[in-house]
């Protein structure tokens, strides 16, 4: 059991019910039933970004020996080979549930993929990073697009929007391990007001905006006022478990319903599952 909570840790389980919303909100775009194409991409995103989070650890284990001693690598109780291992696995599965959807899913999946490794291995503490992240969110979603019927160009707004908001939600977490600046919560509370106001186009739609807008605001709020670690991590989960309203928003403006219903019941899994592990 401890073994298995380890790796429940390194791969940030909570977090995994993030994830399938994203090609569900794709396939909504482009005003498609998610069929078993999309459930291909489903299991090709699952497999890359638990990738990105494991090679995330293994990127980062002497840091977080002084940072984070008690996670799985720095602690000793999972190898830093068998995460690395792990990482490339994962994307070799990933990307080859992608082919399996067809060719237009592979070539979304592929500079995905590579995005993925990029933000680990070269561009977390850059600049770029913040930006590199987002990209890999809109990605995601436009890999459910491509699996499902092959076009893209419909869901490039919701890609955007998921993007902006993946994009607030990484500037935040660069700062959650010191106490830093309250510009990036500032900037991810006025984010969240611009994609909560660009959502909304019918009743569902609406509640579905507000209920991310709650589930993100606050706790940006109160890293704006005391950027210290614990409030700022706080606001970093909130962010995270605020994606799966966004993408049951982006699927109701799109008039798929029932995917919106689909995806939004994910939300109160991922709080559930937050309670026993970390989702940052």
């Amino acid at each position: 059991m401890s073994r298995l909570r380890a790796w429940a840790e390194l791969l940030r389980l909570p977090a995994l019910f993030t994830v399938p919303g994203d090609a569900l909100a794709g396939a909504a775009a482009v005003s498609a039933r998610p069929g078993r194409r999309t459930v291909l991409a489903v299991g090709s995103s699952l497999c890359l970004y638990e990738a990105g989070m494991a090679l995330n650890d293994w990127a980062d284990r002497a840091e977080d020996a002084v940072e984070r001693p008690h996670r799985p690598l720095p602690s000793g109780r999972i190898r830093p080979a068998a995460a690395l291992t792990a990482a490339c696995a994962l994307t070799a599965s990933g990307l080859a549930l992608a082919a399996r959807a067809g060719r237009p899913a592979l070539t979304v999946a592929l500079p995905l993929a590579a995005t993925v490794w990029s933000y680990d291995l070269l561009l977390k503490h850059t600049p770029a990073g913040p930006f590199a992240m987002a990209a890999a969110r809109g990605l995601d979603l436009l890999l459910g697009a491509a699996a499902t019927t092959g076009r893209l160009r419909p869901a490039l707004p919701s890609a955007a929007l998921l993007g902006t908001h993946t994009l607030a939600v990484t500037a935040v977490s660069r700062q959650e391990t010191r106490d830093g600046s309250p510009l990036p919560p500032l900037a991810a509370l006025a984010a969240t007001a611009a994609v909560t106001r660009l959502v909304p186009d019918r009743p569902l739609t609406t509640a579905l905006a507000l209920s991310y807008a709650a589930t993100a605001a606050r706790p940006y709020l109160h890293a704006s006022l005391n950027p210290s670690p614990p409030l700022t991590q706080r606001a970093v989960g909130a962010g995270i478990r605020a994606t799966v309203p966004l993408q049951a928003a982006l699927a109701a403006r799109a008039g798929a319903t029932a995917t919106a219903l689909a995806a939004a019941a994910l939300g109160p899994l991922a709080a559930r599952c937050a309670r026993k592990v970390s989702v940052t």
